[in-house]
């Protein structure tokens, strides 16, 4: 595999990385299937938040795009170390073709990730701060003027949680996407 970002040792928060595959042609169902139990393995490591899978289309230039999340970067590793994903990985020979592509975030990274912008481009913290607390304010604000009413008669806590947990969805899988994309030159510089 070919490494184009790493996280350092020691680095806190949420780990999200993505592998781009070639799929050979026929294989599909084959990778599909692999997909499925690598998939299952991941799932009973300490830390493991999630997997998704993105099919071949434009957006990923043909390939397999396979994306997973563990809670720190000592689960991530005890897992890209174990031997069950050495195993899986192994029997991946004979179903793609060269390099898989690895991208690796921590952090909130993760919201400002393109699939087309390469693997060393960051935005710079004070870019991302700047984007977080408006996207932040203008959906936490609205979201309070919505469920004030449906929500009044519960605990502040309550309230809050169902604010933020609707807000962190939202931004993870609607607005940082468009609003990363909308500000891809800004974020990223001209060069991208």
């Amino acid at each position: 595999m070919t490494e184009l970002a790493t996280a350092a040792d020691g680095e806190e928060g949420p780990v999200t990385v993505s592998i781009a595959r070639r799929v050979k042609p026929g294989h599909e169902r084959d990778y599909e299937a692999w997909i499925s139990g690598i998939s299952r393995t991941a799932s009973r490591f300490a830390g493991h938040l999630s997997v998704n899978v993105l099919r071949p289309s434009e957006a990923t230039g043909g390939d397999y795009v396979i994306i997973y999340r563990f809670d720190s970067y000592a689960h991530c590793r005890a897992w890209e170390d174990s031997p069950e994903r050495a195993e899986w990985v192994g029997r991946l020979a004979g179903l793609v073709e060269g390099e898989a592509a690895v991208k690796r975030v921590t952090g909130v990274e993760f919201w400002f990730d393109l699939p087309e912008v390469p693997a060393a481009a960051h935005p710079s913290p004070h870019k991302m701060a700047l984007t977080l607390i408006v996207v932040v304010y203008g959906i936490v604000l609205p979201l309070n003027i919505v469920f004030a009413t449906p929500l009044g008669m519960l605990p502040f806590w309550a309230r809050t949680l169902v604010v933020v947990v609707t807000q962190v969805l939202l931004m993870t899988y609607i607005v940082m996407p468009r609003v990363t994309r909308l500000l891809k030159p800004w974020l990223f510089g001209k060069a991208h």
